[in-house]
């Protein structure tokens, strides 16, 4: 008599993601910590990488093309952070101009993208420069923390979809209790910062701007028909995959830090 298989655990891939995790926690802290060059050179690292894995997504049969774009991100990137102004951040123009010469299809997907990694990678460094250390940390805790709560409320209490169409996973309990604690994150830094309490409804809007690049990312694999963006990070799949919510709360507060007067943006 056949000995039927085991049935798949909802945490057969917590160990391999919390390794991978625990990798990747500690060469971003180290960036984080060091800032300066050695921050830059992380984001201009990973900015290059997503990119290459948003071209293989569309392209994968021409990864030279992929790769060629990657090497211009970087070093477009590099000089954008080392010598550039607001009106040099025209030159993130370049790699998606040119991306969309070479495809033939999905040519408005590449370039929004594209140019959308790129400026929340600068955003980023700039936002380690010009507001700290302790500013990065919240703005990094609440994307991490509501992955980890959405992630195990998710796992633990499923419950009805949050958006089935595009992110067939993500569940109502998991995106709240992201919130949750986002907002939790918020309240932390008020008892050891000069941020007042706005700092918690910045943090949980924050956490919906991270969780709907999270879900930009989700629309982009299932409209290209793959499970991730690449293979490079056991148990999370690509860079894009792992950072998604990043850029989309990098870009949220690039509009908040920049546009708006809003109390306690900056401790």
């Amino acid at each position: 008599m056949t000995t039927p298989a085991p049935k798949p655990s909802n945490w057969d891939d917590l160990t391999v993601r919390i390794a991978s995790s625990a990798a990747m926690v500690v060469i971003g802290a180290v960036g984080v910590i060091l800032g300066g060059v050695w921050f830059q050179m992380l984001v201009v690292f990973v900015t290059a990488v997503m990119v290459w894995e948003l071209w293989m997504m569309i392209r994968p049969e021409e990864p030279t093309k992929g790769m060629l774009l990657a090497a211009l991100v970087a070093s477009v990137m590099s000089g954008q952070l080392a010598h550039g102004s607001y009106w040099g951040m025209l030159l993130f123009l370049v790699v998606p101009l040119i991306g969309v010469t070479q495809l033939k299809t999905e040519i408005k997907t590449f370039f929004i993208f594209a140019l959308g990694i790129q400026v929340a990678g600068w955003g980023l460094v700039h936002f380690r420069m010009d507001y700290g250390f302790t500013w990065l940390l919240w703005l990094m805790l609440v994307v991490i923390v509501t992955d980890i709560f959405g992630y195990f409320a998710g796992k633990s209490l499923g419950g009805p979809k949050f958006w089935p169409k595009v992110s067939p996973k993500k569940t109502w309990s998991g995106t709240v209790a992201g919130w949750v604690g986002a907002g939790i994150v918020g309240f932390i830094f008020t008892l050891f910062t000069n941020a007042g309490l706005s700092i918690v409804v910045i943090s949980m809007v924050l956490s919906f701007a991270g969780q709907m690049g999270d879900i930009a990312e989700s629309a982009l694999k299932r409209r290209m028909g793959v499970k991730d963006s690449s293979t490079l990070i056991p148990g999370h799949g690509g860079l894009f995959d792992r950072f998604d919510a990043l850029l989309g709360a990098a870009l949220f507060m690039l509009l908040v830090a920049d546009v708006f007067d809003v109390p306690g943006v900056a401790f």
